[in-house]
Order: C-alpha cells, then sequence, then structure tokens
C-alpha cells in the first residue's frame, strides 16, 4: 500500500507589507491583526526579519499564538552566519541566532533556511564544515536546516552529496537570476517559486500553476518530479517529506495571490 504523503505548506515571505493593504488584507484591518490574518488564509509563513537583526523569546511566543494548528514557520538565518568569507567561523554566530528564542514557535517551528549571496562560490571544503556547525536540536526542540545557494558553482554532485550526509535540505528556487538545484537531500523539501510577476493576477501565469501543485504533489509523496535540473549521482530515496512552497518576487504585490490560487488547487 503506497505511503500517505507528507504535508504540504504553501505561504508567503513575511506578513508587514504596505501594498497588500487592501489588495491581501482587507480595508481597515488593524495592522496589529494582520499577522493573524495571513495565517488563517495560508498554511506557513518565512519569517525574514530574523535575517537582519534578532528578536526576544516573546516575540516568537507571540507569532505562534497568531496562528491556528498545524501552521508552520520558516525561520530565515542571521545574515552575519551566511555573509562570511570563512563559513567554517560562523559557529558563534549560529548558536547565538539558534538560542534567541525561536524554539518559542513550538509546533509551529519549520526549517531554518539559511540564504548566500550570489557571490559565494562552493568551496567543499568550507561548506562541509558550516554544515557541520548546524544544531540538531536547541532547548530540546529538534532543528531543520536548509540552504539557498545562488552560485552556478554548486550545480555539482558534490555539493549535494555534503547535504545529505548532514541531512540538509537544498532550497529549490525558480527563479529568472539564479541556479535551480532540484535535488532532494533532507526529511523535507524546500521550494521557492521567485518568478512571479505583479502583472500576472495569480502572482505566475495561472496556466503554470498545476505544473507547481504537481511537483509539490510529487515531492510530498517522495519522489522527483520530472524537468527538473538535478545534480547527484543518484536519485533520494522515496519517502514522503513534508514539503514547502514559497510564492517570493521582486515585487511581492502577488504573492498571497499565487499562494492562495495554489492553495484551492492542492484542494
Amino acid at each position: 500500500m503506497p505511503a500517505t504523503p507528507a504535508p504540504i505548506r504553501v505561504g508567503i515571505g513575511g506578513w508587514t507589507f504596505e501594498p497588500w493593504r487592501g489588495t491581501f488584507y482587507p480595508d481597515k484591518l488593524p495592522q496589529k491583526r494582520e499577522l493573524e490574518y495571513a495565517a488563517a488564509a495560508l498554511t506557513a509563513i518565512e519569517i525574514n526579519g530574523t535575517y537582519y537583526s534578532t528578536f526576544k523569546p516573546a516575540s516568537f511566543a507571540g507569532w505562534a499564538a497568531a496562528a491556528p494548528e498545524g501552521f508552520v514557520y520558516t525561520v530565515k538565518g542571521s545574515r552575519f552566519v551566511t555573509n562570511r568569507k570563512v563559513l567554517a567561523e560562523a559557529g558563534e554566530s549560529i548558536a547565538r541566532f539558534c538560542g534567541q528564542g525561536l524554539t518559542e514557535l513550538g509546533d509551529k517551528l519549520g526549517p531554518i533556511f539559511w540564504q548566500f549571496m550570489a557571490t559565494k562560490k562552493f568551496d567543499a571544503e568550507d561548506f562541509g564544515a558550516f554544515l557541520k556547525l548546524l544544531p540538531a536540536a536547541q532547548d530540546g526542540v529538534k532543528l531543520r536546516h536548509a540552504v539557498q545557494v545562488r552560485h552556478d558553482s554548486f550545480q555539482t554532485p558534490e555539493f549535494v552529496a555534503l547535504c545529505r550526509a548532514a541531512g540538509v535540505g537544498i532550497v529549490f528556487a525558480d527563479s529568472p537570476q539564479y541556479p535551480a538545484i532540484a535535488d532532494v537531500s533532507g526529511d523535507f523539501v524546500y521550494a521557492r517559486l521567485e518568478a512571479g510577476e505583479d502583472d500576472n493576477p495569480f502572482c505566475y501565469p495561472e496556466a503554470d500553476l498545476p505544473h507547481w501543485v504537481e511537483a509539490a504533489r510529487t515531492w510530498a509523496a517522495g519522489g522527483q518530479p520530472e524537468g527538473l535540473p538535478t545534480f547527484a549521482a543518484e536519485p533520494a530515496p522515496v519517502q514522503p517529506r513534508e514539503t514547502f512552497v514559497f510564492f517570493i518576487h521582486g515585487g511581492k504585490v502577488r504573492a498571497p495571490a499565487g499562494a492562495q490560487a495554489f492553495l484551492r488547487r492542492l484542494g
């Protein structure tokens, strides 16, 4: 009997964005209720503010309380970790980031998402050392990690092998600017749909959405979607994987509409 597919969680990056007021958020909705509204309309949100600064445990606890049962936040890792020449020296910054109180999200804590600059090239020794610094747990709570690399030099079997050995997910990005790596490397899948445009009512052309919905279903069931670029010597083991899909694009205005249209098609 086939295994039951894992959950598919769909959302946007952040929740505070003035142009969403009157487009995504209803007119006259108090700003303090915007997160509550977004969390009810979607099933995941990528917390981006943590890239720039740290927050108090009470902030994470408040975000957890604002979201319904089953909702999941992913947390963007600090720029002080990723934007450095020698990643192997990031241990202290990683510990500070993971210890700021993000475990207050409880069962709403999803993967930590580490994004690297487009100028960062693949150095197997240094990147491998970085992956070993990522903690498996914090305050007794399991941590999961994903990495988004944005230089062509990472499109190599060696990079995928390092991530698989560490159990770290590789972020797949459908991007007009950066390389795509669709190899599955962790026990979850993290996809960012970055090619949306504000002149498309649903962020992406409506005719393209079924393709991405089918890809998400394939990932959640444990498979590998056809037609996406992979670089590993061997495919990942077939097993259901929790799948995250985020609509993230330059203008941002249509991202919520894209996520909601995606969710409707999921059924």
